[in-house]
């Protein structure tokens, strides 16, 4: 029977080595796993994280084994390729930072044994990710297991699989459920038991091992379905090897799936609204060095929005999380990380990680759809690019049949791409009212391309905007307050509704997270599109917009909270709830009482008396449900509430404004609608442009994008291309624009 130990403790840790120690070193630093050399470089901005090489080691004495044939070490994750060494002898390696790996280690072992791992997130051109919007952090921030096996035994080198596969196949009320295992050594039999979510048996068979595999099928006359957040009913496989040589189990579902153009998803063959989330791994002071309450708190978070599904971003997660899909009842995409730039030498890399990807969490009932790429067009199509989806489509439909394939699009990509014939659904990454544009934009353009494409599944993979602690009674795109966040959303969510087609929406994102390259918003490396701060501890208000239209547990919210100081004599102030009927107080007054079939939708607005200096206090109260909320009454507008860049070369409060004319802290699409505006934005946009490379964006389409941001914004966010401007420099063209009227 195998043995697994869990192998996280004290291994040394060296940035500073360059090569492989002969003897265990004395003057490394000690950590435990999980382990990551990027938790603070890589969130604290400048895009200066370490990329490079560093190594752990540990001793192992083989007195410590327990007796066994063999000896495999199990890594969950090593970011981003590694190599395992044992007593100086390269034992393996692996390329690929997010997916599990194993290294057969027996022939290596003496008395005494130094285990050695370099580790390797340096940039190349070969393995993915090597452009994306996150960092990535480098380490083996996963757990190490250690597995000791007899000769005989269920398959352990296979791609990391679990050396078990389970298909259901579901007719009427029962269940066919076809059981495949791969086997190792001599063993002529297999014994396979299905278990009951209580440990009950309720089904057994045995099948002869053939050519180093045996499968069954096991009936189930009345199958318990897995049933989403419903009901997600899971099964337990097990198998067994004749005397007790080896044993291994997995959890499972019976669920049946559809993904129809028109009706959207279908779950057991009833509609089924995906509407969730995106999910990034990693947290402030952590990186991706997650332990499993941390898991399990993300997955209480983005229950408690009342959400479907996630989209598991960008890159294979832990087993830990996948499995808290399952028994949560989470509807899954999962992906490999292909993201934003093809590299003709990483193909073999996009076959390696889907292929681990699809053979490691094949039993996951969670899992609808395997993601094969991320705005991969961003820089450009090509044949190479498309036929690297072609394989990678092909492969994944060899691999598993039963389930359907995406790419999430860039939202330049155009409705007749090629690309888009290649999947079976697609999503676009959408943000119309961030990054120009406005919210009104989703529907019809949604609706434009369902006309285009009646029979290709459509939905939106990201869409959403930035919020931190900046706030304003007169939101505006680009301003980085709550307050536009929570309107964004808002709006959104009454166009989703509307559109029963879309087979997944998934915001962008659960969870603000790391970008090393950012410097967004006034809180350098960080992307802060998240319903939920870095750190887990603050729901922003729109986290609360999504539980009112998705949960179904009684709530009231009263947003705006940290906006207590307002100079407006009458302030709008929005409630949401999921109850029938919400009343809104202000110092015990009533203010009005709205219900939910009057207004439409969970979200209110109350205009509010706020006369008093010394604060008024409100009261919503939503059946049994209340909140409250303070507001005051200020003659100007407080400036801890507008935003202030970290590191910036200048502040909005630092620019002259001059009446009648432009300035730094206009938008550049205002500006842009005078001729002599356009004349300026002309020459900043070539030289900015200039070795951008092939494919890169044209400046009318980055305008598009970016136009709703000021000019201050757009000059630090152009920066990141190259020179970032100085203080003179942004002076000197604030002078210019202090010259252009008003058009």
């Amino acid at each position: 029977m195998r043995t697994v130990m869990n192998w996280n403790e004290k291994w040394a840790f060296s940035k500073e080595t360059k090569v492989l120690p002969e003897k265990m070193p004395e003057n490394w630093i000690y950590v435990n796993l999980p382990h990551t050399w990027n938790a603070i470089d890589g969130q604290d901005g400048g895009n200066d994280y370490y990329r490079g090489t560093c190594w752990y080691a540990k001793t192992l004495l083989r007195s410590d084994l327990p007796a066994a044939d063999d000896y495999y070490l199990q890594f969950d994750g090593t970011n981003s390729s590694a190599v395992c060494y044992v007593n100086g002898k390269e034992a393996g390696r692996h390329d690929g930072g997010y997916s599990t790996w194993r290294v057969r280690i027996t022939d290596f072992l003496q008395d005494e044994n130094l285990i050695c791992v370099a580790v390797d997130n340096s940039p190349n051109d070969r393995v993915y990710p090597q452009m994306a919007d996150f960092t990535f952090y480098g380490g083996i921030y996963r757990d190490v297991s250690l597995i000791a096996v007899g000769k005989n035994r269920f398959d352990l080198d296979d791609c990391g699989a679990p050396g078990i596969r389970v298909t259901p196949k579901i007719t009427g009320d029962a269940a066919d459920i076809e059981i495949t295992t791969w086997i190792t050594g001599e063993a002529d039999t297999v014994t396979y038991r299905i278990l009951d979510a209580e440990g009950k048996e309720v089904a057994r068979a045995t099948a002869a091992v053939t050519d180093g595999s045996a499968s069954c099928v096991l009936h189930l006359p009345k199958v318990h379905l897995w049933n989403g957040r419903k009901d997600p009913y899971l099964y337990t496989a097990v198998a067994s090897l004749p005397d007790g040589q080896d044993e291994i189990r997995t959890r499972f579902g019976a669920r049946t799936y559809e993904i129809d153009p028109n009706r959207g998803f279908l779950l057991n063959g009833v509609p089924y609204p995906l509407r969730g989330v995106s999910r990034h791994q990693d947290r402030k002071g952590i990186g991706n060095a997650l332990l499993a309450e941390h898991h399990r708190q993300d997955m209480d978070l983005i229950c408690e929005t009342g959400a479907t599904t996630i989209r598991l971003a960008h890159y294979q997660h832990s087993q830990v999380f996948y499995d808290l899909c399952d028994e949560r009842g989470m509807v899954v995409w999962a992906e490999i990380p292909y993201i934003s730039k093809h590299m003709p030498a990483g193909r073999e890399n996009t076959i390696s990680q889907l292929t681990e990807l699809i053979k490691q969490n094949y039993n996951h009932p969670s899992i609808v759809v395997w993601g094969l790429s991320n705005e991969i067009t961003m820089n450009g199509s090509s044949e190479d690019l498309l036929e690297n989806h072609r394989i990678l489509n092909d492969l994944a439909h060899r691999l598993d049949p039963t389930r359907k394939t995406a790419i999430a699009c860039v939202s330049m990509l155009p409705a007749d791409d090629p690309i888009l014939d290649i999947p079976d659904v697609v999503s676009y990454n959408h943000y119309f009212g961030w990054y120009g544009g406005d919210p009104s934009m989703y529907g019809p353009w949604l609706d434009a391309f369902h006309a285009k494409h009646p029979n290709l599944p459509i939905g939106l993979s990201e869409y959403g905007c930035e919020a931190l602690n900046w706030h304003s009674e007169n939101p505006a795109m680009g301003d980085y307050t709550e307050e536009y966040q929570e309107q964004y959303h808002e709006a959104l969510i009454r166009q989703i509704a509307a559109r029963p087609y879309l087979w997944a929406t998934h915001v962008w994102n659960m969870f603000d997270f790391g970008a090393d390259g950012r410097n967004e918003g006034g809180e350098n490396g960080q992307n802060h599109k998240g319903l939920v701060t870095f750190d887990r501890s603050y729901k922003k208000d729109s986290f609360y917009v999504y539980k009112a239209w998705l949960s179904d547990v009684p709530f009231v919210h009263i947003c705006g909270k940290r906006m207590v100081d307002r100079t407006k004599n009458v302030t709008a102030v929005t409630v949401v709830t999921n109850g029938k009927e919400v009343c809104l107080s202000a110092d015990g007054v009533p203010v009005a009482t709205k219900t939910r079939s009057e207004n439409g939708s969970p979200f209110y607005t109350f205009q509010v008396p706020n006369k008093k200096a010394e604060g008024t206090l409100l009261l919503a109260s939503a059946g049994e449900c209340t909140d409250t909320a303070t507001i005051r009454r200020v003659s100007s507008p407080n400036p801890d509430y507008r935003m202030k860049e970290q590191g910036a070369v200048l502040n909005w409060f630092d620019i002259t404004e001059r009446e009648g004319y432009y300035s730094l802290n206009d938008k550049a699409e205002d500006v842009l609608r005078s001729r002599e505006g356009q004349q300026l934005f002309a020459g900043i946009f070539a030289d900015k442009m200039k070795g951008m490379g092939d494919g890169a964006s044209s400046p009318d389409g980055m305008m598009k994008m970016m136009g709703g941001f000021t000019v201050l914004r757009l000059m630090n966010l152009l920066g990141s291309l190259g020179k970032k401007p100085t203080k003179e420099e942004l002076l000197a063209l604030n002078e210019k624009l202090n010259r252009i009227p008003r058009a």
